[in-house]
Formats: structure tokens, C-alpha cells, sequence
């Protein structure tokens, strides 16, 4: 029911945690929400730019001898270790010690190790730089979609997650770019040195932003919670909008603790699913390319022109996410996923393998909005939310620890078909987990 917005909200009596928690589910987008908003987006972005610095890296890196097969593979190995344990360490210090001290010092982290990065003397001193600075932006994706789950409007959460998912995945199509025209004039160096900048940069925006009113409720801080949402109040009324209708009193059937066990299931296998699919194939497409007989310039050009397809399948995650539910989605995306992927490995025109990648491009990310954007953080509660996003999205980076071996190994034993045979095999099976095993969690309350 809609109340007044102008009421502070009360701390003292033993219904506080209940009232505050009604009085977050009733807010609005605020300005300070879309600080927020921004500020997670803009660091997904670098994100999203990471995964393809790394990829158009990887030719340049042998090209110029900085480095052997062997040392590329460590290095993306060294890369996905630290994304593992950064999302480990973003849960424990989101869950104990705040949400903020999380979002404000993972970027900085990154950046100045990037940064650092740029100057390696040799491939072993890179692979270090590269290791400390993916340990902070491993942080990046856990904090980031669950600090806009909290504060997002719950009628709309859904559409802010995939948003960001949405503008960060511009990211994609724009390192692609970058490397196009940056690595012929200063090598990867300046790639780095770009990215790592601009983290810094952006890290310092972050500062003075109010913790999450709802990770002060569960920690039992409600004068600091009360105090911020008597904030964003005030900056609803000051826009003149009114609270969210809400009236829902359903247990949810996804942050239900009691359903704890499955949902951790869920989120790990759609997790690992999501990110050794979309990572295997962004992160070796060049060099799959050049082993299918492209020239290394060609396929840094069929990269770029496929990569556009990642923010296109982030607005499309956006738009489906709220009409179709997260469950319909993610079903329908791993089956294309299985389906293109075989249709993939059969081709050999260069026409057809673009158009392919393109459309695998789009899936993925509509994978990656759904999933790491929305559904992760909504099958747990606030108790569990950075705990178990945290461990879902690292055990995910995890996986991809051993894929570049994987993928060297079948490059030698086989060819690049078997890759993308491995890229649908998984698509299938997380199909299936899903629609066994994953709940609904559209429009259900934030606890």
C-alpha cells in the first residue's frame, strides 16, 4: 500500500527490521539509486572491455615473441584464478564487513595493477600484474548486480541488472575496436595502460556512497539503514514520486533459505555453464579463427563485427528478462546456444562463420545478462547473497582455469571444431539443470 513518503522511518520497536524492509520495498528510482546505477555499470563495462583486452592481446603477444603458447595459456589461466578468488574474497568482505568496501576498492585494484601491467619487462612479471589485477575485478561482477538488486526498485530489478548488463557489454564491441586500431601503433601496452587508467579514474567516483539499507537491516545497523532510506524518500519526494505498490506476502520460492542447497546448485552449474561458454569462445576466437586458416588481421576483424552482437544480446536479455521470466530465457539461450554451436563447427565461409559467431555472440550475452546480471543474486537472500553469488560466479571463473589447456590440447588432437563441440555440449546440459532444477523468480520480494 502506498504510505507517506514524508514519515521518517521509526527504529526503536521490535517490528523495526519488518517495517524498514517494507519501506525498501516500496522505493523508487532515486538519484542516488542512479549514482549508483552508473557507477556499476561503468565498472562492468570495464569488465566486459577486460575479457576482450586479454583476447586481442593473445596474437599480438606472439607475434611480437613477448611470448610462447605455453606463457599464453598461464596467462589466461593466472587471469581466471584471480577472477575465482577476487569473487571469494568480494563475498566475505560484501557479507561481513559491507557492500561499499567491496564496490569501492576492487576498480582501484584492477586499474592500478593493469596500469602497472602496461610496463611488464617480460611475459612472467605480466602474468603476475595480470593475476593481482583480475583478483580485483573478480570483485566487479558480485558487487556491482547485487548492489543494484538492492537498491533497484523491485518491480523493475530486473530491467536495471540487465540494463547495466546491457551498457557494460558495449564494452565488448569497443575493446575489439581499441585493439583494432591501438595494438598495430602500441602493441598491447597500450591497451593496458587505457583500461588500467581508466579504472583508476572511475574508482574515485566511488567514494561516499551510503551503504545497502538492506545488508544494514540484516547486520541489525537500523539507524544507519533508516537513515538512508529516509534519504532516498526524500529524494522521491523531492521528484515528486510516489512508493511502489507492493503488496505481496509469498514466500519467495527463490530466496527461500530453506531452498538454500538447490539454488546453490543452480547458481553454480548455470554459472559455470554461462562463463566457460562465453569465455571459451570470446577469449580463443581470434586464434580458432587463425587455426580455420583466417589471416590474424581478418580475424580481429570478424571478432570485432561479432562482438557487436554482445550488447545486442544484453538489450534483448533486458527486454525478455521481465516479459518472459529469467527461467524461459536462460532455457531458450542454452538451447541456441547447443543448436548453433554444431552449425558453427561445420562451417568453413567466412560470410557464414561471422553471421554464425554473431548470433552465438547475442546468446551468450543474453545468458550473461540473465544469469550473472539477475537470476544469481535473486535466488538467495540478503544473508546469502554476496556468499553465494560470490562462490557461483568464481567456481564459474574457475572453470575456465583449465580451459586454455583444454583448448591447446585439442587444437593439437583435433581441430577447432571440437572447441565449439565442447561450447554446445555444455549449453545442453545447463538447458536441462534449468529446466529441472531452477525456480521462477520474477517479481518475487528482495528478503
Amino acid at each position: 500500500m502506498s504510505e507517506s513518503i514524508a514519515s521518517p522511518v521509526a527504529v526503536s520497536n521490535e517490528g523495526t527490521a519488518t517495517t524498514l524492509i517494507h519501506k525498501m520495498n516500496t522505493v523508487q528510482t532515486t538519484k542516488t539509486f542512479r549514482r549508483i546505477f552508473y557507477l556499476a555499470a561503468i565498472g562492468l563495462f570495464l569488465d566486459a572491455m577486460d575479457i576482450y583486452l586479454a583476447s586481442g592481446s593473445l596474437n599480438s603477444f606472439k607475434t611480437s615473441g613477448f611470448s610462447t603458447t605455453m606463457q599464453t595459456s598461464i596467462f589466461l589461466s593466472a587471469g581466471f584464478l584471480g577472477l575465482f578468488l577476487g569473487s571469494l574474497f568480494a563475498s566475505v568482505i560484501g557479507d561481513s564487513k559491507g557492500r561499499m568496501k567491496a564496490f569501492q576498492s576492487n576498480l582501484l585494484l584492477f586499474g592500478l595493477a593493469t596500469f602497472i601491467g602496461a610496463f611488464s619487462p617480460n611475459m612472467v612479471f605480466l602474468i603476475v600484474t595480470r593475476f593481482i589485477a583480475e583478483i580485483g575485478l573478480g570483485a566487479e561482477m558480485v558487487t556491482s548486480f547485487s548492489i543494484i538488486n538492492e537498491f533497484a526498485p523491485i518491480a523493475s530489478r530486473g530491467k536495471w541488472c540487465t540494463l547495466a548488463s546491457c551498457l557494460a557489454n558495449i564494452g565488448a564491441p569497443v575493446a575489439m575496436l581499441l585493439c583494432l586500431f591501438v595494438i598495430p601503433h602500441f602493441s598491447w601496452r597500450g591497451m593496458f595502460f587505457i583500461s588500467g587508467a581508466l579504472a583508476v579514474v572511475f574508482s574515485y567516483f566511488r567514494h561516499d556512497l551510503p551503504e545497502s539499507p538492506r545488508w544494514n537491516i540484516q547486520h541489525q545497523h537500523f539507524d544507519e539503514a533508516a537513515k538512508t532510506i529516509n534519504q532516498l524518500f526524500s529524494e522521491m519526494k523531492a521528484e515528486n514520486k510516489q512508493p511502489a505498490e507492493y503488496t505481496s506476502t509469498k514466500k519467495s520460492t527463490g530466496h527461500s533459505n530453506q531452498h538454500l542447497l538447490r539454488n546453490s546448485f543452480v547458481a553454480i552449474s548455470l554459472a559455470m555453464a554461462a562463463m566457460v561458454c562465453q569465455y571459451t569462445f570470446t577469449s580463443w576466437v581470434p586464434t580458432l579463427l587463425v587455426s580455420q586458416g583466417v589471416t590474424a588481421s581478418n580475424s580481429l576483424i570478424y571478432t570485432t563485427i561479432m562482438m557487436v552482437g554482445a550488447p545486442i544480446g544484453a538489450f534483448i536479455g533486458s527486454v525478455l528478462v521481465e516479459r518472459i521470466g529469467r527461467k524461459m530465457n536462460i532455457i531458450v539461450a542454452f538451447c541456441l546456444v547447443a543448436v548453433l554451436g554444431v552449425v558453427y563447427a561445420h562451417l568453413n565461409n567466412g560470410t557464414a562463420v561471422v553471421v554464425t559467431g554473431f548470433l552465438l555472440t547475442i546468446c551468450f550475452y543474453i545468458l550473461n545478462a540473465t544469469i550473472i546480471g539477475v537470476y544469481i543474486t535473486e535466488l538467495f537472500s540478503t544473508k546469502y547473497r554476496f556468499r553465494g553469488a560470490g562462490t557461483a560466479n568464481g567456481l564459474g571463473k574457475l572453470a575456465n582455469f583449465g580451459m586454455p589447456y583444454l583448448v591447446v590440447t585439442l587444437l593439437q588432437v583435433a581441430n577447432a571444431s571440437a572447441v565449439i563441440y565442447v561450447i554446445a555440449g555444455v549449453a545442453a546440459i545447463a538447458a536441462v539443470i534449468t529446466a529441472v532444477f531452477g525456480p521462477e523468480t520474477k517479481g518475487e520480494r528482495v528478503n
